[in-house]
């Protein structure tokens, strides 16, 4: 059976990181390239904080084309609907028909996904959709992948988490109203080895910040 081509919505983190570990175990559908979105004036991977060069890295050692789409510093919705329309029909011509999210349970974002999608003749691919959180969570640790936590939500979370190891240890920290997997937008990851990759990802801590008066970023710097 011809497997179909399937694009990756690719942030660097956890869930996009698990999400490529189950595409590449299905006998339906075949990864060809991640799809990331950078803020153009930071050169930084949105939301996550997460450096180009460190996505680029991700991408070399998952033997995968890595397709930038770049944001300019303030955008509305439509005008992201826009860009993104335009970035995703590139891909139509070249039979690439679906576009694969690491989305657990937001009913309401897989909406918004679904129609944006559909508008351009594509579908959406949700290999962990419905899954038990906490079970994902332990899944990615338990096969291995290594990740640190790169950005926190101040209104989830203390900003001592921050720069953490994501593992066993700090699911035993986060407080009960946090999901394991930061679905909710709680705190976002940085995969740097595990099953996926050839190999591990080279970096160190840099500084921590505080942005907007309610995110801390970890930086992460290419070694």
């Amino acid at each position: 059976m011809t497997k179909e081509k399937v694009l990756l919505s690719w942030s660097g983190g956890k869930d996009a990181a698990l999400a490529l570990h189950e595409l590449r175990r299905s006998k339906a559908h075949q990864v060809v390239g991640l799809l990331t979105t950078v803020a153009e004036v930071y050169d930084r991977v949105t939301m996550h904080g997460v450096r180009r060069v460190l996505l680029e890295r991700q991408a070399e050692a998952l033997a995968l084309p890595l397709h930038t789409v770049f944001l300019p510093t303030t955008v509305s919705d439509e005008e992201y609907g826009d860009i993104m329309r335009e970035a995703l029909q590139r891909y139509l011509v070249a039979d690439i028909l679906c576009v694969a999210f690491g989305d657990i349970f937001l009913e309401d974002v897989r909406k918004y996904r679904e129609e944006h999608l559909a508008a351009v003749g594509m579908r959406a691919v949700l290999p962990l959709w419905g899954r038990d959180s906490t079970q994902l969570a332990r899944s990615f640790i338990d096969a291995g992948f290594k990740a640190i936590i790169t950005c926190v939500d101040s209104q989830y979370l203390d900003g001592a988490f921050v720069g953490r190891a994501y593992d066993e240890q700090l699911l035993s920290d986060l407080p009960p109203s946090v999901d394991p997997c930061g679905e909710n937008g709680e705190f976002h990851t940085f995969v740097y080895h595990g099953p996926i990759f050839r190999r591990a990802i080279r970096f160190r801590k840099g500084d921590v910040v505080f942005r907007e008066e309610r995110f801390y970023f970890c930086d992460l710097l290419p070694k």
